[in-house]
């Protein structure tokens, strides 16, 4: 059998080393990490300074429209070229500064686990491209649904992208579950917009989503629930589904999930609960009580890279009785034959919507078992007392108002201008994004718009705190005059 070679500028024949070169592997891993040390540096701050204009201009220059050459080049020189510029234009998760959205800075242990996952390359499609990862995937997956309250030798589930995959998850099953008729699916009018997307691309009716009321917390009232269900029935159509929500993008806010069972049970609808973000509170034992009723649920959606602190992607989609499971399944000769199964060898078809799956499973195992509980609901009640301190901090600034008192680890507020408020606060982020000082969110709020902090950094320190309050009031000002 042949050997396929590349050829060196000066015409030599050389084999690009594979992942079981270890040595190889080890000096590519020294060159790279000095690259990201040396684009960190250059960066200086939590983003690029510039602009989307000034940082494509960068990648365009080192790539000098050849990503695809005709000839390679020395695969260390470009591994630590792009290396550095990568780190120099990337928005740093963490630095304190970076604050913005549900991005967390992943544990060291987590990031090295990864790797070695990078480096086995396993497949969970089938069992025998994955055999220890597989089992790796169902421990992970009866440790969290016991996490969550589900009993796992009933519980089912998988490690999924993230929240939008466990939602379309999610509303496939209930859709799936639901007797025949004009599927409606009830979501606050807060919820996660992958909500409304998934229904589109399961084929739904465009009305299919329903927006339910929310009180001035951001939280699902269940009263008006009911209300909608009722009218749907009365329509003629199929209360199909409930999504609550446990954790909302911009405001952290949790739907009173056991009010909310009640009436999706009264009416015979699937309950699925997206936790994405929310979920994070079951580490805490100070926070867990803000997830009472989350174990009635039929489906839940985890991201373990929100506040788990893995690095992306760390989803995962749980099922209250596996075999809820079953409109996934699926059987080809050439993963999942029936004689192989006969013979005890698992198949994995009937547990995603994917084929071919990394093994995502393994880093997740490795932290959970590396923290523990405590470990990690530690670094959840840090980040939570980073959001009450920013909080108080806002609600005592003269020119900053409060939208509300923290749930989770968000805190949205609002630079109070003396002309526009909205504009200033708009603006006043780009600001920060293009100086690269600070990565701040928005939230759009009846009709205005605010800021948002989202800190997952539980490093971070009430000083960076103050001083990113600051910066944020210096923008204003610049804005305000």
């Amino acid at each position: 059998m042949s050997e396929r070679v590349l050829q060196d500028s000066a015409g030599v024949e050389m084999v690009p080393p594979l992942s079981d070169d270890l040595d190889s592997l080890a000096c590519l891993l020294d060159v790279a990490l000095s690259a990201v040390g040396s684009g960190r540096d250059e960066r200086g701050g939590p983003l690029p300074l510039g602009g989307p204009v000034a940082i494509a201009d960068d990648v365009r220059r080192a790539l000098v429209n050849q990503a695809l050459p005709a000839t390679g080049t020395d695969p260390a020189l470009v591994l630590a070229q792009l290396s550095r510029i990568l780190a120099a234009g990337a928005a740093d998760p963490t630095h304190p500064f970076c604050a913005a959205h549900l991005h967390c800075p992943p544990l060291a242990v987590g990031v090295a686990a990864d790797l070695v996952a990078a480096v086995l390359n396993q497949s969970l499609d089938s069992w025998d491209q994955a055999p220890a990862a597989s089992e790796f995937e169902r421990q992970v997956i009866d440790s969290l649904a016991h996490l969550a309250g589900y009993d796992p030798s009933v519980a089912g589930g998988v490690v999924t992208s993230g929240g939008t995959e466990s939602n379309l998850m999610g509303l496939l099953l209930a859709r799936d579950a639901a007797a025949t008729g004009q599927a409606r699916v009830f979501a606050s009018e807060l919820a996660h917009f992958s909500v409304a997307r998934n229904a589109q691309l399961l084929g739904m009716d465009p009305q299919a989503v329903v927006d339910v009321p929310t009180d001035r917390a951001g939280r699902m009232d269940p009263d008006a629930l009911e209300v909608a269900m009722t009218a749907a029935l009365r329509r003629g159509e199929q209360p199909a589904a409930v999504v609550a929500t446990a954790g909302t993008t911009d405001l952290g806010s949790i739907d009173p999930l056991v009010d909310v069972a009640t009436v999706a049970r009264r009416h015979g609808a699937w309950l699925h609960i997206d936790a994405a973000y929310g979920g994070g509170a079951l580490f805490s034992s100070r926070l867990q009580p803000l997830l009472a009723g989350l174990a009635g649920a039929d489906s839940i959606a985890l991201d373990l890279h929100k506040l788990g602190w893995l690095p992306i992607p760390a989803g995962v989609f749980l099922v209250h009785d596996h075999t809820a499971l079953a409109p996934l399944a699926t059987r080809v000769a050439y993963l999942n034959p029936a004689d192989d199964e006969n013979a005890g060898i698992p198949s994995l078809l009937g547990r995603s919507l994917r084929t071919t799956r990394r093994a995502d499973a393994f880093k997740i195992a490795v932290c959970l078992r590396a923290l523990g509980r405590e470990g990690l609901g530690a670094l959840v009640d840090r980040c939570h007392e980073l959001a009450t301190y920013a909080a108080s901090r806002v609600a005592r600034h003269r020119r900053l108002q409060l939208w509300a008192t923290p749930v989770l680890t968000t805190v949205v507020f609002s630079y109070t201008a003396r002309t526009d408020s909205s504009a200033v606060n708009a603006v006043l982020r780009r600001r920060l994004l293009f100086a690269g000082k600070a990565v701040v969110g928005r939230a759009d709020l009846n009709g205005a718009v605010w800021l948002k902090l989202t800190l997952l950094n539980p490093q971070a320190s009430k000083t960076d705190i103050d001083r990113l309050l600051d910066a944020i009031v210096a923008a204003g000002e610049e804005e305000d005059r």
